[in-house]
């Protein structure tokens, strides 16, 4: 960062224009920042892959029938059998949700018997607001349980079906913000506390992160309200937990830094300006890598995770905004006491010449080449267990942690029912050719569920799958469908509905990894390649990285089956711990070796790899508990696909930050030495022998202060 920029942010005037400025954008800001909450767009659309034939049969279905309808089913059920009264209860139900139900869609159907005379289910259908139906769910969901319960006389009783299910996931998503924001902060806090250990110093690096979340939820607000960007309740939460992560990792570094300069300089505002100086090349470096990581999202397919892409972009160029001007501005305001009860003096020593990292890089230094090679095969042996990774197999009933009343409800209509007659499948098919798709479909086990609905030249058939709609076995139903429908010349078949939905999903989930996985790869190679000016080292890095994600993903994969009993992963699973842990994780690569090439420059690579390690250690090491702290904090959400992502990325941060960057990265680069720079010039400075690192780090206990 230009040393003119450093010491215009925390000059002796200056750094109060920082602050007034801050203040106004909050003051104008503050206001719209509330307002993004209920800007969420969880809509079908916001979610499906765009280009999907379920989203082009989604955008037919106006046509023919009300696509913004959703159905609640109503189950009564009864171990011993139902009695009379109960299918009496459940008859005037059905009439009651007739003559008192706002926004049907459709004719109330039912009650329908088992046959086993245990269960019925009268199917509810809803019109669903596109704009504020996800959040008026809950509340009809509860009216409809009213209505059902009241009376049931020990008949138990579910709502189930995709307003069943809404309902659940609105009511876990309900207070999202709330709850990770405080969740997140609170852990944040006693983290710093420990890493401080000052009653104070914790509270500027939170009010910067809480500035720079403001800041980043009032600017996505204004873009959702002019550009059109989506967001939703993936995202909105994800947000939350990256500003709050990402932001104090870079005021952990810069913070390190600063006291350290401070023990070099008797002026604050210069020891600031240095401070700034020196980390602010790998901040923004760092930030630089997270953005343009998310930003590959843009490729994908799935709605959902497109529009997370820019969303996370923006959270992390305002929590860099944040962290080198706020944060410098108001560290050089309050002073050293800050630090209390620890004040770095002028002149006192710098302790991480001789804490726990400086030992371990004094273990490594002897024997790096073994110490690589063991490191490197544990997490080569932790990446076996991807064997029991299974991304397909999570279905709705089981993609909550607990069981909801629509879990309920669908475990006792897949007990009781053969077919899903009240979540159809949509077939849409040219007119001429509807009869001869009826005839083919029912010859491939595929009965009518409904009369064929005709609109000029184009006929809506429907049909249902068995078993669970949103299993493996039911698209494999849906493949079998969409296959007899395109066999037949002339058809411009479109299949839809639920389940083809969540089968589209998956499929494009599929094609994102394939797609974003290699371009992160590549944008962040080029990133550390420019920075770090060389090939060999980013080559390294990306190795290293890989193998983390893959011995974070193993573990997790073991211990969602072993330990947690989870059914399955969510699809998008692989790819997002992906993202986050080679978009994040970089950034401990990029504090540790800028500081190693920083070093290397006066005293060699070998030497630069102690030092960097025993200078970043502590720093990397806190930075890592924050953001694996900040981000399993989704697990409180009661939805497996966040316990899952919050528990993978938590794993892997730790992993990186205790394992790869420490261990692995300073035991290759002690042992591939000035090589390490190719093509660089710094490949040809001298390196120190290990009788020179041992002296140098003796003389460093006590660093020498600048005078001025």
């Amino acid at each position: 960062m230009d040393h003119r920029f450093a010491a215009l942010v925390c000059g002796r005037r200056s750094k109060y224009v920082v602050l007034v400025v801050w203040v106004v954008a909050l003051l104008a800001l503050g206001p719209l920042a509330g307002k993004l909450s209920g800007a969420q767009d969880n809509q079908t659309s916001s979610w499906l892959p765009a280009s999907a034939e379920s989203t082009k049969a989604f955008d037919q279905l106006g046509s023919f029938v009300d696509r913004d309808s959703l159905p609640a089913i109503v189950v009564y059920h009864r171990d011993g059998g139902l009695t009379a009264a109960d299918r009496a209860k459940a008859k005037a139900d059905a009439a009651a949700y007739r003559t008192n139900t706002p926004h049907l869609a459709g004719p109330v159907v039912g009650p329908i018997p088992s046959k086993d005379g245990t269960t019925l289910q009268t199917l509810v259908p809803l019109h669903i607001d596109p704009k504020s139906g996800w959040n008026d769910l809950p509340t009809t969901a509860k009216q409809l349980r009213a209505t059902a319960t009241a009376g049931a006389h020990g008949m138990a009783v579910h709502l189930g079906g995709p307003v069943g299910f809404g309902a659940d996931q609105a009511d876990a998503f309900s207070g999202i913000d709330g709850t990770l924001l405080f969740g997140t902060l609170g852990i944040v806090i006693v983290i710093l506390l420990l890493t401080y250990r000052s009653p104070v110093l914790w509270v500027l690096p939170i009010l910067s992160a809480g500035v720079a979340l403001t800041a980043s939820q009032a600017f996505i607000y204004l873009l959702v309200d002019h550009t059109g960007l989506t967001v939703n309740g993936q995202s909105y939460g994800i947000l939350t937990v990256l500003v709050v992560g990402a932001g104090t990792d870079y005021a952990l570094l810069l913070v390190a830094r600063y006291r350290e300069e401070l023990r070099r300089h008797e002026d604050r505002h210069k020891a600031m300006a240095f401070a700034l100086h020196r980390s602010g090349p790998a901040i923004l470096a760092s930030g630089s890598t997270v953005m343009l990581g998310m930003l590959c999202l843009l490729a994908a397919e799935m709605n959902s995770t497109k529009g997370l892409g820019p969303v996370a972009a923006l959270g992390i160029v305002f929590a860099l905004l944040a962290m080198t001007t706020l944060l410098p501005a108001l560290l050089v305001t309050v002073g050293r006491w800050v630090f209390w009860p620890r004040r770095p003096t002028y002149g006192s020593p710098e302790p991480t010449q001789s804490g726990l990292w400086a030992r371990v890089g004094a273990f490594i230094r002897p024997r790096p080449r073994a110490v690589w090679l063991v490191t490197g095969g544990v997490l080569l042996l932790c990446t076996l267990g991807l064997t029991q990774l299974n991304s397909h197999s999570l279905s709705s009933a089981q993609s909550f942690t607990g069981t909801p009343d629509s879990v309920a409800a669908a475990r006792v209509l897949q007990s009781h029912y053969a077919g899903n007659e009240t979540d159809p499948v949509y077939v849409l098919v040219d007119s001429a050719r509807s009869g001869e798709v009826s005839r083919q479909l029912l010859t491939a086990g595929f009965s009518p569920s409904a009369k064929p609905i005709v609109r000029g030249d184009r006929t809506l058939l429907q049909t249902s799958v068995s078993g669970d709609p949103y299993g493996s076995s039911a698209f494999g139903q849906v493949r079998e469908i969409r296959k007899v429908a395109h066999g037949i010349p002339g058809t411009h078949a479109l299949v839809g509905g639920t389940t083809a939905v969540t089968y589209d999903v998956q499929h494009a989930t599929d094609h994102d990894s394939r797609v974003i996985i290699p371009l992160t790869l590549l944008v962040v190679l080029l990133i550390l390649a420019v920075l770090l000016r060389a090939i060999v080292a980013p080559i390294v890095l990306i190795l290293t990285v890989i193998l983390s994600f893959g011995a974070a993903l193993g573990l997790s994969s073991l211990v969602f089956h072993f330990v947690f009993g989870f059914a399955g992963t969510d699809p998008s699973l692989p790819l997002f711990v992906f993202v986050f842990l080679v978009a994040l994780g970089i950034d401990y690569n990029i504090f540790l070796m800028t500081r190693v090439r920083e070093e290397a420059r006066e005293h060699g690579t070998r030497r630069g790899a102690i030092v960097g390690l025993s200078a970043t250690g502590g720093v990397i090491t806190s930075a890592g508990l924050v953001l694996a702290s900040t981000f399993a904090v989704l697990g409180t959400l009661p939805l497996v696909a966040f316990a899952e992502i919050g528990f993978a990325v938590a794993l892997g941060v730790l992993l990186d930050t205790i394992v790869v960057r420490a261990v692995l990265v300073t035991a290759l680069t002690l042992d591939i030495g000035p090589r390490i720079w190719w093509p660089g010039k710094l490949r040809l400075v001298s390196d120190a022998t290990d009788e020179q690192i041992a002296s140098d780090a003796e003389r460093d206990r006590v660093p020498a202060p600048v005078h001025h």
